[in-house]
């Protein structure tokens, strides 16, 4: 009878949670939870696994591209398999019910060492917790009374108060110390000890704890306010990597993206490498001869099926042949390879290039727009300093034009946002400007509404366009592909596409990749899944972005409300228009105004974790006022037209 009511008991629980309750708690792949969601509410926050050493006199956390790490799914459980200083870790964290989730950890240090203790943080943002509290057992701790301090306490439950009936109580299964510490212009931290003292190898721990989370529940409507008289920069559409790496398969995502979305530039690869292998070789004669290399024809071809359906395309080069390298230059593939080209081989440098793109306008009738060397910031292949960045603009760049040919360079094509003084030498040369086609920048990391602010400022000083040749949030993410499934992956990924919308307006934002690397599709193998090629959220919130009307300039706005985030777009001349808003709360209704009236078809769509680009209910008003209802964290898009 027992074991009956127990399974009873589990067939409940899980048709709770195939409900959708409400709660979703949100885990990056390195382990550190944002959060959890009560009706689409975040109530919001950031832990993080630490090892501290003795005496605090320093510390390693769990973080993007901090540490080696896996991440996998089983039902509503979210399991991180991590390490930090050689304390290894399972984490899972799993949803229960409205508001609630579980946490697990089981612990082990491969490593003696002296340490103060191995902690689970939790950092309280100021916004909710500045006046906030702490209760430990029966320690009550006023965060505003820290003042640099700290505060040890122990209990078996921890409950911290905020503003906005903000609430989390942690319940562990055995009672624990834990200290709080605050400094100012910081967020207060909970640390909660794990294991203390010195670690012997092999010495293991484990610990379970519940996290409840509660507060207010904002469903106020939200106002987008367009201003369509002061269009800004162009916005061709979303367009899209195409560097070939799995024959098997990339070719059915690519024919899947191609066909059932609109991609407006493109970006392949010089297989360099395998273009001209030895310095003696004459690769355009043996090209327009009909011999080429397997993967450089198929690289070529791309650009070819790209050009064809009348995108510009980029062609950048990852993998330099060793004869153009300084001498003493290892190659390697995967990593920072960081490889400085030979100066003393210059010319022969661009020529090998040069003959490539000859060879790619004469047999496959494609003139690339732009060229770039992939992430010469850091070296992802080839390093360059700002100062040889800037020299190879104008080197190359004459050079290509001395060739008849109208291709020109990026500046930058950044590893990301955070390295733009990487452009500064070029940027303020006027003798690099004539070659220059673009400014870029991949959206990796760092990307702040500062640091975007300066990008954008950068295209304007040139007045030339803003592209983002690689798009998306996580370069670590192929390494824990299931996270691509996580509808918190989509959120962050779209969000991000709004605000450098918004913030940049870019020629274009080129998502990485629209291959099986990265994949917007899942199933077909892709990543070792099974089942039939199938689409993901992350692809209809591409899809519904892409479906921006061509030509679309972008049109300054207000939201009402910070949690909606938008980019708008529109071209008067035209009569078309597109409203692109995530709501990263609660449902809501949203009322846009601004738009002209007398709009013969208005066509609303939602993307979340249970909508793929589902029409939506949008009325018009007589003054031409739209009003949508907004999903709980969810991608909604306005198509109009007059």
């Amino acid at each position: 009878m027992k074991k009956i009511l127990v399974s009873a008991f589990a067939v409940l629980a899980a048709s709770l949670l195939s409900m959708k309750t409400g709660a979703q708690t949100e885990v990056m792949a390195w382990g550190n939870i944002t959060g959890l969601r009560v009706d689409g509410e975040l109530i919001d926050f950031e832990s993080s696994f630490r090892v501290v050493d003795k005496g605090w006199t320093g510390l390693d956390f769990t973080g993007r591209e901090r540490q080696q790490t896996q991440f996998r799914r089983d039902g509503a459980s979210q399991i991180v398999t991590s390490s930090v200083q050689r304390v290894r870790f399972i984490e899972t964290v799993t949803d229960k019910a409205k508001g609630l989730a579980s946490v697990s950890f089981s612990l082990q240090s491969d490593t003696n060492r002296r340490v103060e203790g191995v902690y689970y943080a939790f950092a309280l943002p100021d916004k909710h917790y500045v006046a906030g509290t702490v209760r430990i057992g029966g320690t009550r701790i006023a965060l505003a009374d820290l003042n640099g301090n700290s505060k040890v306490a122990s209990g078996s439950r921890i409950t911290i108060t905020g503003s906005a009936g903000r609430r989390l109580g942690l319940d562990f299964s055995t009672g624990v110390k834990a200290l709080v510490r605050k400094t100012a212009g910081q967020p207060a931290l909970l640390y909660v000890q794990l294991m203390g003292g010195n670690l012997h190898k092999g010495q293991k721990a484990k610990m379970s704890f519940s996290i409840h989370a509660a507060g207010d529940v904002d469903h106020a409507p939200v106002e987008v306010d367009v201003d369509p008289q002061n269009p800004g920069r162009l916005f061709a559409g979303m367009g899209g990597d195409f560097r070939l790496q799995n024959p098997k398969a990339d070719p059915q995502v690519i024919d899947y993206c191609l066909k059932n979305m609109r991609v407006a530039f493109g970006r392949v690869e010089m297989p360099w490498m395998l273009w001209q292998p030895k310095e003696e070789a004459r690769p355009l004669a043996e090209a327009l001869a009909g011999n080429l290399p397997e993967h450089v024809r198929l690289s070529m071809q791309m650009a070819q099926r790209l050009a064809a359906i009348g995108m510009p395309v980029i062609v950048s080069a990852w993998f330099p042949p060793r004869w153009a390298l300084k001498p003493g230059q290892q190659m390697h593939r995967g990593g920072i390879a960081a490889l400085r080209l030979d100066p003393a081989k210059r010319l022969a440098i661009y020529k090998s290039m040069a003959d490539y793109l000859v060879a790619l306008k004469r047999i496959y009738g494609v003139e690339a727009w732009a060229f770039s060397f992939n992430e010469s910031d850091i070296g992802i292949n080839v390093l360059f300093t700002p100062e040889e960045h800037a020299r190879f603009i104008k080197g190359f760049g004459t050079y290509l034009a001395s060739r008849g040919l109208a291709t020109k360079l990026l500046l930058g094509d950044n590893s990301d946002a955070t390295t733009f003084n990487f452009i500064l030498p070029a940027l303020n040369d006027p003798a690099t400007h004539p070659y220059i086609a673009a400014v870029s920048f991949h959206s990796w990391r760092g990307c702040d509404d500062a640091t975007l602010r300066k990008w954008a400022g950068a295209a304007r000083q040139l007045n030339l366009p803003l592209v983002v040749a690689e798009g998306s949030t996580d370069a670590a993410a192929w390494r824990y592909p299931q996270i691509f499934l996580e509808p918190t992956f989509a959120l962050y990924e779209i969000n991000l596409y709004l605000r450098i919308a918004a913030i940049c307006q870019p020629l274009s934002i080129l998502q990485w990749q629209y291959t099986s690397d990265y994949s917007l599709l899942w199933g077909a193998g892709i990543y070792g899944s099974s089942g039939p090629l199938r689409t993901t959220q992350r692809f209809w919130n591409l899809k519904q972005l892409a479906s921006t009307p061509a030509n679309s300039f972008a049109l300054p706005f207000t939201s009402s409300k910070e949690e909606v985030n938008c980019a708008v777009f529109g071209n008067v001349a035209r009569g078309t228009y597109a409203v692109h808003m995530v709501n990263n709360g609660a449902a809501r209704k949203a009322k846009i105004k601004g738009l002209p009236a007398g709009l013969t078809s208005v066509q609303a769509y939602a993307t979340t974790d249970k909508m793929d680009m589902q029409p939506l209910p949008c009325t018009q008003d007589s003054d031409g006022s739209l009003s949508v209802d907004l999903p709980a964290t969810g991608f909604v898009s306005i198509i109009a037209r007059k």
